[in-house]
């Protein structure tokens, strides 16, 4: 098989639900290649690697005892960070929001959630959503803080 990380959402939602693969093995391909590639991409502005493996555990165990969390049970997931996502910095790449935590999903985020994806973080992009591309003051701050010249 090719790497997990270039499987189509709906082929790894069966892989896993028919238990070909484990919810581990696929957070842990995409973890692995965020690590490899996100310094020079800065395309994940927000992780959540110790919550994704967590929920990994948790969708493996449930399907072990017959539960199914929904379509996407275990599907890993991206969300851009103009959504509100509970507990995750949501900053909409606006150096005001630098630091808003939401206390709640925008209803998108429930809905995944509700399906049984497993959020891996949050994905950079334009300021407030303003432009197509996904440069934001923001974004370059925190990549120049994490670059040594």
């Amino acid at each position: 098989m090719s790497s997990l990380t270039f499987v189509p959402a709906f082929e790894l939602a069966r892989l896993i639900r028919c238990r070909e693969v484990s919810v581990v093995e696929v957070i842990n391909a995409y973890l692995t290649k965020i690590a490899k590639h996100n310094s020079q991409l800065n395309a994940i502005c927000t992780l959540d690697e110790e919550n994704a493996r967590f929920r990994a555990k948790l969708a493996d165990e449930a399907l072990s005892q017959g539960e199914n969390w929904g379509v996407l049970h275990g599907v890993p997931i991206t969300i851009k960070d103009i959504f509100e996502t509970e507990g995750l910095l949501t900053t909409a790449g606006y150096i005001p929001l630098k630091d808003y935590v939401p206390q709640q999903d925008a209803t998108v985020v429930a809905r995944l959630r509700g399906a049984g994806a497993i959020i891996l973080g949050k994905t950079n992009m334009a300021e407030l959503a303003g432009d197509y591309q996904s440069t934001n003051s923001l974004a370059w701050q925190n990549l120049l803080e994490k670059t040594t010249f």
